[in-house]
This record gives C-alpha cells, structure tokens and sequence, in this order.
C-alpha cells in the first residue's frame, strides 16, 4: 500500500537568517514572529546551520527516490546537529510509514505538528495517517482544515485529492447526501481527476463495480500521465475500493 505522504526541507531556516540581517525597506514590514525551535536554530554557528540544511537537503532528494535506508542516514546526521525541526521529523515519519509502522510514524508527525502548527505537509500526513488507519472522523476533521490552506493555483491538484480524500470520509461516516453533493462539485472540464474519481466513489459505494470501471477508465483516457493517475488511485487502494497488494493489515495509530 503506497500512502501519499508530503515532506518538506528546512531550507527556510538560512533564509530566516538572511531576513534578520537585512533592515526593513520601510516602514510596513512587520518583523518577522519567530518560534523557539527557529530561534535556537538560529544561535547556531552559520557553518553548522549550513551543514544541517546540506544534509536534510540530500535526505528529502534521497527520498524521493526512494532510498530511505540512506534517508534516515541523512536524518541522523542533521540531527546530531538539531533535533528540533519540523521538517526533520516530517521527513522522519515518511520514512517509518515506508515500513508500515504508522504508530511511530504518528509519533514523529505530532511531535512536528507541536514545533510548526499551521505547516499544511506536517497536517496531511497526520491526516494520511488517520486516514489509512480507518479513523474516518479524525481524518476529515483534519483533510476539512488542511484543504482551507491550500488556495494557490500551484497547489490545486493536492488541493482536489484532498477533497476526495474528504468525499470518501463522508462515505464511510454515513453522510452519503453530502458526499453526492461533492462529487458534483467539478466537471469534467477540471484540470484534476476528481470528476472521474468522485463519481466511480459512488459507483464503488452502491457496488456498480462495472460502472466504476468505467469512470476510472474514462479518467485514466483523459489523465494519462502515471504521475497524475498514481495518487489517485493509491488513495482507492488505501480506502479498500481497490485490491492492494500488500494485505490489508495495518497498525492503528493513536
């Protein structure tokens, strides 16, 4: 089962740093609010800060391409440096969900959550978490105010899987009105699948298998780029529409 989780780099930190050192260009730049996980990063020598970007950098490059014994190499290594970081213990999760042990990967997701409250990858992955662990209400209380953050155009398609994501809590909560009423929300003119995979939900939903292949089939013709299909469909694995191929046994996170 392949869960569709964000990461994130603690790149910003150097930025932060360059923003202290620069004055105001006038007199409307409100001064930057700082946490207390920033700021002792910030008391660090500069070559130390450098050095824990350099290697949390590599770690969400090797990542993504899957190499996650070498990932967590990366992570140990910054984190002899600081431990305190939210993307470090974002990225931290993904790795333990990559072998399927949610609990610890719940674990480091809630301590990042603590250290950076508003960062949207940080309250996905939580609500992945919830999500695949079947605590349907928890999951769209959190996907409900992830989605509100998510309002840019570059941010959509995460944006429409959300939604889904949403839909498909209602399904599974009994709220089967609301659920129709979101399916209808786009059409097929949107520059997502969500049209084709709403409704092949509620084909899924009153068992017209037939008919919920088709929809996806019709979706898979529109989209056919992998990449686009690939969390769309793990997201109907992950709910038990579709067959995965790694069993259905999974850790329930608290």
């Amino acid at each position: 089962m392949k869960i569709s989780l964000l990461s994130a780099v603690f790149i910003g930190s150097c930025l932060m740093a360059v923003a202290q050192d620069s004055p105001a260009p006038d007199a409307e730049r409100k001064p930057m609010q700082l946490t207390l996980n920033q700021k002792a990063f910030l008391n660090l020598p500069e070559e130390r800060r450098n050095e824990f970007n350099k290697h949390l950098v590599e770690a969400d490059r090797l990542f993504r391409d899957k190499r996650v014994f070498e990932t967590i190499d990366e992570l140990e290594k910054a984190s002899v440096i600081f431990q305190d970081s939210p993307e470090l213990l974002n990225l931290r999760g993904s790795c333990s969900v990559e072998f399927r042990d949610f609990e610890k990967a719940m674990e480091a997701f809630r301590v990042a959550e603590k250290l950076s409250p508003e960062d949207a990858s940080i309250q996905f992955n939580i609500g992945e978490i919830l999500f695949v662990t079947k605590k349907w209400q928890s999951a769209l209380d959190v996907f409900e105010k992830v989605v509100k953050k998510l309002t840019t155009k570059e941010q959509m398609p995460l944006s429409r899987l959300v939604e889904f994501k949403i839909l498909l809590c209602k399904i599974k909560l009994g709220k089967n009105e609301e659920a129709e009423v979101l399916a209808e929300k786009y059409d097929f003119l949107d520059d997502s699948p969500y049209y084709y995979y709403a409704h092949a939900a509620l084909c899924y939903k009153n068992n017209d298998l037939i008919k919920a292949e088709e929809w996806l089939a019709m979706g898979g013709r529109v989209f056919e780029d992998p990449n686009v299909i690939s969390p769309w469909q793990d997201t109907l694995v992950e709910f038990g529409y579709i067959k995965s191929f790694y069993g259905d046994d999974v850790t329930v996170a608290k």
